[in-house]
């Protein structure tokens, strides 16, 4: 009875398509992310330089006047350097992702992806450690360390503390971002592999 087979099953073209549709529009979703996130550590990151760079206050102790400045905590300088660096880098890589929905384009070669994928990595990696070594400093600024003898800065300098914790939870979100992009990158590398994988079992 052949006409039981009418409509039923879907054939192999029909699969193909709906299998190629189904990961443009994943890799548009990553892709649209990967934007989002790379705009938001642009933009965190000139927020947290801005707020660290510009911060000062004037105290004056017994007739002598002392300016606290981010350039006097080397962890402040560090903070300032990466977050420079990685919101440039991150502007640069955002540029690239509107070229590249612009085109078209779905996937990247190996050694592009493979650039892409270790310059998010350094970037990550220098983010948390300006951001560790920023915060242990507040801390040190905060709380003092009585063992050492190191008093409490931010009793003096109140309004210079407020901001540059300020800077550091901006900094703090670009390096959260800074990791999750490292993983899109690492994703959008290693598909690649496994596109390949596909085609050569496809052709057995």
């Amino acid at each position: 009875m052949s006409y039981l087979g009418v409509g039923v099953g879907v054939s192999p073209g029909n699969a193909a398509v709906s299998h190629k549709t189904d990961s443009r529009v994943a890799d548009r979703r990553v892709r649209v992310a990967e934007l989002v996130l790379r705009c938001l550590i642009s933009a965190f990151g000139l927020i947290a330089c801005v707020l660290v760079a510009t911060d000062t206050q004037i105290k004056e102790i017994f007739s002598i006047q002392k300016k606290a400045k981010f350039t006097d905590m080397k962890a402040l300088v560090f903070l300032v350097t990466a977050n420079g660096i990685v919101a440039a880098y991150s502007l640069v890589q955002a540029l690239r992702c509107v070229v590249s929905m612009v085109r078209g384009n779905a996937l990247f070669s190996k050694p592009l992806a493979w650039v892409i994928f270790s310059g998010d990595q350094v970037m990550a990696y220098v983010m948390v450690a300006a951001v560790g070594a920023a915060a242990q400093s507040a801390v040190f600024a905060k709380l003092g360390q009585t063992e050492l003898q190191w008093m409490k800065i931010c009793n003096m300098y109140d309004k210079f503390c407020n901001q540059v914790g300020e800077g550091i939870a901006s900094a703090v979100l670009v390096s959260l971002s800074t990791v999750v992009i490292s993983c899109i990158s690492a994703f959008n590398l290693f598909r690649l592999y496994g596109s390949n994988k596909a085609k050569s079992s496809a052709t057995w």
